[in-house]
């Protein structure tokens, strides 16, 4: 039995910012800590921060006031935000830069009069922080499908088009094309907002399964980016599994596998891809290749003062 690891895989660099920024905050103010909801979306890593004495919390009045807040990667709404400011809370944003991008071009189009139509999951995090940029008086309209764009009723002559950071790329683009076949006027981001490691994560899934049997993904359930990682090895009928550890493993997934591809989601650590690779050892797999592919150097810095202060 052969194992094929797909590259890239696991953190990307939003992932890292966000954890990094609650590690920093629990050693300069010390436990309890609160999160607005899960930091990024892996049990493995809540589980840890909460070990170390982070509390995650749904909604802001959670939170005692005058505590640290932290704000997950996914990003929040301008109410929240409003909250949290009331509270008398220290607050640390942890929003991934490249959702507070797609924040900022909202909050752009909106004052230039352009409708937005936002391209995402209904429920996810992401989507409802981005749903709360809306200004006063104004809406963002949410589709998740080809049919969706369908039932779109809108005479506004100024549109734009955004999407969620974490959507698959083919899906994406025929919601895009449709809604550019039915307003052709539709205005574009100014760069495109699936993130690059979502894209690169993706693509490295599609070389994967070329050669592999079966696909296991690192990565929780609640995780959007794993998801697509799954569906991907689906969609090329091959079996796919997405896993929080290697303990959720069945051995008769691998019968009469030669080749088993693993991957991981943008918030799983390598650690749990490690130990992956050991349990497939134990299994009888005598061969671990790891696929070349694009090489990630981005990085996104924490806030001033968590560089500055450490305890």
């Amino acid at each position: 039995m052969k194992v094929l690891l797909a590259n890239p895989r696991g953190f990307c660099a939003g992932v890292e910012r966000a954890i990094e920024i609650v590690e920093r905050a629990l050693g300069l103010h010390g436990a309890p800590i609160y999160v607005r909801h899960e930091v990024v979306h892996n049990k493995f890593v809540v589980d840890n921060l909460k070990a170390k004495g982070a509390i995650f919390v749904e909604k802001i009045d959670e939170v005692p006031t005058g505590k640290v807040v932290i704000f997950s990667a996914h990003g929040v709404s301008q109410t929240v935000r409003q909250q949290a400011g009331e509270l008398g809370a220290i607050i640390y944003d942890a929003t991934c830069p490249l959702v507070t991008k797609i924040h900022k071009e909202v909050a752009r189009k909106q004052k230039q009069s352009h409708k937005v139509i936002l391209i995402g999951h209904k429920g996810h995090p992401e989507v409802e922080g981005t749903l709360g940029q809306s200004a006063q008086g104004t809406s963002i309209e949410l589709i998740e499908t080809i049919a969706d764009v369908d039932k779109l009723n809108l005479d506004n002559k100024q549109l734009s088009y955004t999407t969620q950071t974490t959507l698959s790329i083919n899906d994406t683009r025929q919601i895009v094309n449709a809604l550019k076949d039915k307003f052709p006027g539709i205005k574009s981001p100014q760069k495109d907002d699936i993130c690059y490691a979502t894209q690169n994560r993706q693509n490295a899934v599609k070389i994967l399964m070329q050669d592999s049997d079966v696909l296991l993904v690192l990565g929780s359930n609640n995780s959007s980016n794993s998801n697509r990682l799954r569906e991907i090895a689906e969609k090329m009928q091959k079996k796919s599994y997405l896993i929080d550890g290697a303990n959720e493993i069945h051995l008769d997934w691998l019968t009469g596998v030669n080749t088993i591809g693993v991957t991981a989601g943008a918030s799983a650590p390598e650690i749990l891809v490690q130990e992956v690779i050991n349990y497939l050892r134990d299994c009888g797999a005598n061969e671990v290749i790891e696929i070349g592919g694009v090489k990630e150097n981005i990085h996104f810095p924490i806030p001033e003062q968590l560089r500055q202060n450490r305890r």
